[in-house]
């Protein structure tokens, strides 16, 4: 059992959350989490990049000189890849580079990369995170308070806030996720997590609902 402390906006201790980092994961399959993560990177890929083979760059097909009797080395066309201008051996081709794994071991991935931010001690608690209207200098007021300035960190809200997202947008190496979008490798990426106490009662509450 992990006694997290929650903080408020002005980095004041107001409280503790109790969480078992087990209950979120039985266990941490490291194998699981490379390959969840791989999958991510790979759909981002765009596979777009793409070469002209010496069947699709412009020339004459015509031998250039006969085969012997010149002096010179044995030529054909001069789309050859040997000779500038000429098409590439192997070529380029687009290709998709996506794929999908199980969606149970997505999900399953998923809160192993939570489980494992609680027990490696980066996960920090906010009671509430709530503006009124989008204030960059205010949550970097906050992020400096908590000790998360000068870091890769993930916002992690119950719901997605269209002030709190407007608010970190602009601030470096800082990302605003809701709960139903986090993912193995946007909470793996950052070195924190800085997650509000709603949005880490949803997530108790979904993972006592899927092993239910």
């Amino acid at each position: 059992m992990a006694k997290l402390p929650v903080y408020n906006a002005t980095g004041k201790q107001v409280g503790t959350y109790d969480v078992d980092p087990a209950d979120i994961a039985p266990n941490i399959n490291l194998q699981l989490l490379h390959d969840v993560v791989v999958m991510y990177q790979a759909n981002a890929r765009q596979g777009s990049a793409k070469t002209k083979s010496r069947a699709e760059v412009s020339g004459s097909t015509r031998k250039l000189y006969r085969q012997k009797g010149t002096g010179n080395a044995r030529a054909g066309s001069r789309r050859t890849n040997v000779r500038r201008g000429g098409g590439h051996a192997f070529a380029k081709r687009r290709r998709d580079f996506s794929y999908r794994l199980p969606r149970k071991a997505i999900k399953s991935a998923t809160r192993m990369a939570i489980a494992s931010k609680i027990q490696d001690d980066q996960v920090t608690v906010i009671d509430e995170l709530a503006f009124a209207a989008p204030a960059t200098r205010e949550m970097a007021t906050i992020l400096k308070a908590l000790s998360c300035d000068g870091q890769s960190v993930l916002v992690a809200t119950e719901q997605h806030n269209e002030n709190v997202y407007k608010s970190a947008r602009n601030i470096q190496c800082v990302a605003v996720s809701p709960v139903a979008e986090l993912n193995a490798l946007s909470v793996l990426r950052p070195r924190r997590l800085l997650v509000t106490k709603a949005a880490l009662d949803s997530i108790c509450r979904k993972t006592a609902a899927t092993t239910t």
